[in-house]
Protein backbone atom coordinates (compact mmCIF):
# COMPACT_ATOMS: atom_id res chain seq x y z
CA UNK A 1 0.00 0.00 0.00
CA UNK A 2 1.44 3.34 -1.08
CA UNK A 3 -0.18 6.75 -0.67
CA UNK A 4 0.42 9.68 -3.01
CA UNK A 5 0.54 13.28 -1.76
CA UNK A 6 0.26 16.08 -4.35
CA UNK A 7 2.61 18.97 -3.57
CA UNK A 8 0.05 21.64 -4.40
CA UNK A 9 -2.50 23.95 -2.76
CA UNK A 10 -2.15 23.84 1.05
CA UNK A 11 0.58 21.20 1.10
CA UNK A 12 2.98 24.04 1.94
CA UNK A 13 1.13 24.67 5.19
CA UNK A 14 0.03 21.22 6.36
CA UNK A 15 2.61 18.75 5.06
CA UNK A 16 4.19 18.21 8.52
CA UNK A 17 0.88 16.84 9.80
CA UNK A 18 0.10 14.38 7.03
CA UNK A 19 3.67 13.14 6.65
CA UNK A 20 4.03 12.57 10.41
CA UNK A 21 0.67 10.79 10.55
CA UNK A 22 1.61 8.39 7.77
CA UNK A 23 5.11 7.81 9.16
CA UNK A 24 3.66 6.92 12.57
CA UNK A 25 1.37 4.37 10.91
CA UNK A 26 4.29 2.91 8.99
CA UNK A 27 2.60 3.65 5.66
CA UNK A 28 4.73 4.13 2.57
CA UNK A 29 4.02 7.38 0.75
CA UNK A 30 5.28 9.37 -2.20
CA UNK A 31 5.18 13.14 -2.63
CA UNK A 32 4.99 14.65 -6.09
CA UNK A 33 7.99 16.70 -7.18
CA UNK A 34 8.20 20.47 -6.99
CA UNK A 35 5.99 22.34 -9.44
CA UNK A 36 7.63 22.51 -12.86
CA UNK A 37 6.73 23.08 -16.51
CA UNK A 38 5.60 19.48 -17.05
CA UNK A 39 3.29 19.60 -14.06
CA UNK A 40 1.86 22.92 -15.26
CA UNK A 41 1.30 21.61 -18.79
CA UNK A 42 -0.46 18.49 -17.52
CA UNK A 43 -2.57 20.61 -15.21
CA UNK A 44 -3.66 22.85 -18.06
CA UNK A 45 -4.40 19.78 -20.18
CA UNK A 46 -6.59 17.99 -17.66
CA UNK A 47 -8.38 20.80 -15.81
CA UNK A 48 -11.22 23.00 -17.00
CA UNK A 49 -10.29 26.26 -18.71
CA UNK A 50 -12.03 28.35 -16.05
CA UNK A 51 -9.88 26.99 -13.21
CA UNK A 52 -7.33 29.28 -11.58
CA UNK A 53 -3.62 28.55 -11.83
CA UNK A 54 -3.27 26.84 -8.40
CA UNK A 55 -6.11 24.43 -9.24
CA UNK A 56 -4.57 23.65 -12.62
CA UNK A 57 -1.21 23.03 -11.00
CA UNK A 58 -2.83 20.73 -8.43
CA UNK A 59 -4.28 18.69 -11.30
CA UNK A 60 -0.77 18.42 -12.71
CA UNK A 61 0.58 17.14 -9.40
CA UNK A 62 -2.15 14.50 -9.28
CA UNK A 63 -1.38 13.41 -12.86
CA UNK A 64 2.27 12.94 -11.88
CA UNK A 65 1.21 10.45 -9.17
CA UNK A 66 -1.06 8.30 -11.34
CA UNK A 67 0.37 4.78 -11.66
CA UNK A 68 2.76 5.29 -8.73
CA UNK A 69 0.46 4.77 -5.74
CA UNK A 70 -2.74 3.09 -4.53
CA UNK A 71 -4.42 6.12 -2.96
CA UNK A 72 -4.03 9.84 -3.67
CA UNK A 73 -4.86 12.36 -0.97
CA UNK A 74 -7.18 15.04 -2.35
CA UNK A 75 -7.81 17.61 0.41
CA UNK A 76 -11.48 18.61 0.44
CA UNK A 77 -10.74 21.29 3.05
CA UNK A 78 -13.88 23.18 3.99
CA UNK A 79 -12.56 25.45 6.71
CA UNK A 80 -9.37 26.31 8.59
CA UNK A 81 -10.97 28.70 11.09
CA UNK A 82 -14.31 28.57 12.88
CA UNK A 83 -17.18 30.31 11.11
CA UNK A 84 -15.00 30.97 8.05
CA UNK A 85 -14.35 29.16 4.78
CA UNK A 86 -11.55 28.98 2.27
CA UNK A 87 -11.60 28.90 -1.52
CA UNK A 88 -14.88 27.32 -2.73
CA UNK A 89 -12.97 25.24 -5.28
CA UNK A 90 -11.58 23.18 -2.39
CA UNK A 91 -15.11 21.97 -1.70
CA UNK A 92 -15.45 20.36 -5.10
CA UNK A 93 -11.90 19.45 -5.99
CA UNK A 94 -12.34 15.65 -5.65
CA UNK A 95 -15.14 15.80 -8.23
CA UNK A 96 -13.03 17.99 -10.50
CA UNK A 97 -10.17 15.49 -10.29
CA UNK A 98 -12.39 12.41 -10.82
CA UNK A 99 -14.04 13.89 -13.89
CA UNK A 100 -10.87 15.23 -15.48
CA UNK A 101 -8.03 12.75 -14.98
CA UNK A 102 -8.22 9.19 -16.39
CA UNK A 103 -6.92 5.99 -14.77
CA UNK A 104 -7.00 7.41 -11.26
CA UNK A 105 -6.40 5.17 -8.27
CA UNK A 106 -8.69 5.64 -5.27
CA UNK A 107 -8.75 9.22 -3.96
CA UNK A 108 -9.81 10.70 -0.63
CA UNK A 109 -13.14 12.52 -0.71
CA UNK A 110 -14.09 13.07 2.93
CA UNK A 111 -14.49 16.76 3.85
CA UNK A 112 -12.08 18.23 6.43
CA UNK A 113 -12.74 21.08 8.82
CA UNK A 114 -9.26 21.80 10.17
CA UNK A 115 -10.70 24.09 12.84
CA UNK A 116 -12.58 21.10 14.30
CA UNK A 117 -10.48 18.43 16.09
CA UNK A 118 -13.35 15.96 15.67
CA UNK A 119 -13.51 16.50 11.91
CA UNK A 120 -9.73 16.25 11.53
CA UNK A 121 -9.60 13.06 13.61
CA UNK A 122 -12.43 11.50 11.59
CA UNK A 123 -10.47 12.24 8.42
CA UNK A 124 -7.36 10.59 9.89
CA UNK A 125 -9.43 7.58 10.95
CA UNK A 126 -10.79 7.38 7.40
CA UNK A 127 -7.22 7.20 6.06
CA UNK A 128 -6.08 4.84 8.81
CA UNK A 129 -8.92 2.37 8.28
CA UNK A 130 -8.21 2.34 4.55
CA UNK A 131 -4.60 1.26 5.15
CA UNK A 132 -5.65 -1.32 7.73
CA UNK A 133 -4.36 0.44 10.86
CA UNK A 134 -5.77 -0.33 14.32
CA UNK A 135 -7.83 2.28 16.16
CA UNK A 136 -5.22 2.74 18.89
CA UNK A 137 -2.45 3.25 16.34
CA UNK A 138 -4.56 5.78 14.44
CA UNK A 139 -5.25 7.79 17.60
CA UNK A 140 -1.60 7.78 18.64
CA UNK A 141 -0.45 8.80 15.15
CA UNK A 142 -3.04 11.58 15.09
CA UNK A 143 -1.89 13.16 18.35
CA UNK A 144 1.76 12.95 17.39
CA UNK A 145 0.97 14.57 14.04
CA UNK A 146 -0.89 17.37 15.86
CA UNK A 147 2.19 18.10 17.97
CA UNK A 148 4.41 18.12 14.88
CA UNK A 149 2.09 20.55 13.11
CA UNK A 150 1.92 22.89 16.11
CA UNK A 151 5.72 23.05 16.21
CA UNK A 152 5.87 23.93 12.51
CA UNK A 153 6.31 27.63 11.83
CA UNK A 154 5.84 29.26 8.45
CA UNK A 155 6.44 32.78 7.29
CA UNK A 156 9.28 35.07 6.27
CA UNK A 157 10.52 38.02 8.32
CA UNK A 158 13.70 39.55 6.94
CA UNK A 159 15.43 42.03 9.23
CA UNK A 160 18.75 42.74 7.54
CA UNK A 161 17.50 44.84 4.61
CA UNK A 162 17.06 48.62 4.38
CA UNK A 163 13.90 48.15 2.30
CA UNK A 164 11.23 45.58 3.18
CA UNK A 165 8.15 44.55 1.25
CA UNK A 166 5.07 42.79 2.58
CA UNK A 167 4.33 39.74 0.42
CA UNK A 168 0.66 38.74 0.50
CA UNK A 169 -1.60 36.29 -1.30
CA UNK A 170 -2.90 32.78 -0.95
CA UNK A 171 -0.16 30.67 0.68
CA UNK A 172 0.16 28.36 -2.32
CA UNK A 173 0.99 31.40 -4.47
CA UNK A 174 3.39 32.89 -1.95
CA UNK A 175 5.35 29.68 -1.30
CA UNK A 176 5.36 27.92 -4.68
CA UNK A 177 8.50 29.27 -6.32
CA UNK A 178 7.42 28.10 -9.77
CA UNK A 179 4.11 29.95 -9.54
CA UNK A 180 5.66 33.19 -8.29
CA UNK A 181 8.81 32.79 -10.42
CA UNK A 182 11.15 32.84 -7.43
CA UNK A 183 9.78 36.18 -6.29
CA UNK A 184 11.46 36.12 -2.87
CA UNK A 185 14.82 35.35 -4.47
CA UNK A 186 14.28 38.17 -6.99
CA UNK A 187 13.49 40.66 -4.23
CA UNK A 188 16.55 39.61 -2.26
CA UNK A 189 18.56 40.11 -5.44
CA UNK A 190 17.30 43.70 -5.57
CA UNK A 191 18.39 44.19 -1.97
CA UNK A 192 14.86 44.01 -0.63
CA UNK A 193 13.65 42.04 2.39
CA UNK A 194 10.36 40.16 2.59
CA UNK A 195 7.75 39.98 5.34
CA UNK A 196 4.71 37.68 5.08
CA UNK A 197 1.35 37.64 6.84
CA UNK A 198 2.36 34.95 9.33
CA UNK A 199 4.44 37.45 11.34
CA UNK A 200 1.30 39.43 12.20
CA UNK A 201 -0.31 38.36 15.47
CA UNK A 202 -3.83 36.95 15.37
CA UNK A 203 -5.19 39.77 17.52
CA UNK A 204 -3.59 42.37 15.26
CA UNK A 205 -5.39 40.86 12.26
CA UNK A 206 -8.63 40.80 14.24
CA UNK A 207 -8.21 44.48 15.13
CA UNK A 208 -8.06 45.34 11.43
CA UNK A 209 -11.02 43.13 10.54
CA UNK A 210 -13.15 44.83 13.18
CA UNK A 211 -12.81 48.09 11.22
CA UNK A 212 -14.76 46.63 8.30
CA UNK A 213 -18.50 47.10 7.94
CA UNK A 214 -18.86 43.34 7.43
CA UNK A 215 -16.44 40.56 8.29
CA UNK A 216 -15.11 38.55 5.32
CA UNK A 217 -16.05 34.89 5.62
CA UNK A 218 -13.09 33.74 3.50
CA UNK A 219 -10.07 33.03 5.73
CA UNK A 220 -7.51 33.95 3.07
CA UNK A 221 -9.20 37.30 2.49
CA UNK A 222 -9.30 37.96 6.24
CA UNK A 223 -5.61 37.18 6.69
CA UNK A 224 -4.45 39.24 3.71
CA UNK A 225 -6.55 42.28 4.59
CA UNK A 226 -5.60 42.13 8.26
CA UNK A 227 -1.89 41.81 7.48
CA UNK A 228 -1.98 44.63 4.90
CA UNK A 229 -3.72 46.96 7.33
CA UNK A 230 -1.25 46.12 10.07
CA UNK A 231 1.75 46.61 7.77
CA UNK A 232 0.40 50.01 6.79
CA UNK A 233 -0.55 51.17 10.28
CA UNK A 234 2.72 50.17 11.94
CA UNK A 235 4.97 50.92 8.93
CA UNK A 236 6.46 47.44 9.16
CA UNK A 237 7.21 47.48 5.44
CA UNK A 238 7.86 50.05 2.72
CA UNK A 239 5.38 48.59 0.24
CA UNK A 240 3.16 45.58 -0.42
CA UNK A 241 3.14 43.03 -3.23
CA UNK A 242 -0.03 40.96 -3.62
CA UNK A 243 0.24 37.81 -5.73
CA UNK A 244 -3.15 37.13 -7.27
CA UNK A 245 -4.37 34.25 -9.39
CA UNK A 246 -6.12 35.37 -12.56
CA UNK A 247 -9.89 34.78 -12.29
CA UNK A 248 -9.80 34.41 -8.49
CA UNK A 249 -13.01 35.89 -7.13
CA UNK A 250 -11.74 36.15 -3.56
CA UNK A 251 -8.65 38.07 -4.67
CA UNK A 252 -10.72 40.54 -6.68
CA UNK A 253 -12.62 41.48 -3.53
CA UNK A 254 -9.76 41.58 -1.04
CA UNK A 255 -7.52 43.65 -3.32
CA UNK A 256 -10.13 46.42 -3.44
CA UNK A 257 -10.51 46.29 0.35
CA UNK A 258 -6.75 46.58 0.76
CA UNK A 259 -6.56 49.54 -1.63
CA UNK A 260 -9.18 51.39 0.39
CA UNK A 261 -7.39 50.63 3.66
CA UNK A 262 -3.83 51.63 2.71
CA UNK A 263 -4.70 54.64 0.54
CA UNK A 264 -1.58 55.82 -1.36
CA UNK A 265 0.80 53.32 0.24
CA UNK A 266 2.87 51.51 -2.45
CA UNK A 267 1.00 48.43 -3.68
CA UNK A 268 1.81 46.13 -6.60
CA UNK A 269 -0.68 43.50 -7.79
CA UNK A 270 0.99 40.63 -9.63
CA UNK A 271 -1.54 38.45 -11.44
CA UNK A 272 -0.36 34.98 -12.41
CA UNK A 273 -1.70 32.39 -14.81
CA UNK A 274 -0.20 29.83 -17.19
CA UNK A 275 0.59 32.57 -19.72
CA UNK A 276 2.55 34.85 -17.37
CA UNK A 277 6.00 35.63 -18.75
CA UNK A 278 8.99 35.95 -16.45
CA UNK A 279 10.52 38.92 -18.31
CA UNK A 280 7.51 41.17 -17.81
CA UNK A 281 7.12 39.88 -14.27
CA UNK A 282 10.68 40.85 -13.36
CA UNK A 283 10.40 44.25 -15.04
CA UNK A 284 7.36 45.18 -12.97
CA UNK A 285 9.05 44.09 -9.74
CA UNK A 286 12.20 46.08 -10.54
CA UNK A 287 10.16 49.19 -11.37
CA UNK A 288 8.23 48.83 -8.11
CA UNK A 289 11.43 48.53 -6.08
CA UNK A 290 12.89 51.59 -7.87
CA UNK A 291 9.79 53.59 -7.01
CA UNK A 292 10.03 52.64 -3.33
CA UNK A 293 13.73 53.57 -3.25
CA UNK A 294 12.96 57.02 -4.72
CA UNK A 295 10.10 57.48 -2.29
CA UNK A 296 12.33 56.69 0.69
CA UNK A 297 15.01 59.12 -0.51
CA UNK A 298 12.45 61.91 -0.82
CA UNK A 299 11.06 61.17 2.65
CA UNK A 300 14.55 61.13 4.15
CA UNK A 301 15.39 64.49 2.56
CA UNK A 302 12.35 66.28 3.94
CA UNK A 303 13.27 68.36 6.97
CA UNK A 304 11.47 67.41 10.15
CA UNK A 305 11.38 71.13 11.00
CA UNK A 306 9.28 71.91 7.93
Amino acid sequence: MKIGIPKGLLYCRYYPFIKKFLLELGVEFIVSEDTNKTILNNGVKYSVDEACLPIKIFHGHVVSLVGKCDLIIIPRIMSIRKKEFICPKFCGIPEMIKNSIPNLPKITELPIDISSPKSLYNWCRYIGKYVGAKSGDIKRAYYRAIITQKNFKTGIEDNEYKINIGLLGHPYNVYDNFVNMNLVKKLHGFGVGVVTEEVVEEQEIEDEINKLFKRPFWSFARNAYGAAGNFYKNKKVDGIIYISSFACGIDSVVVELIKNRIEDFPLLILKVDEQTGEAGFSTRIEAFVDMIERRKKIENNISKLG
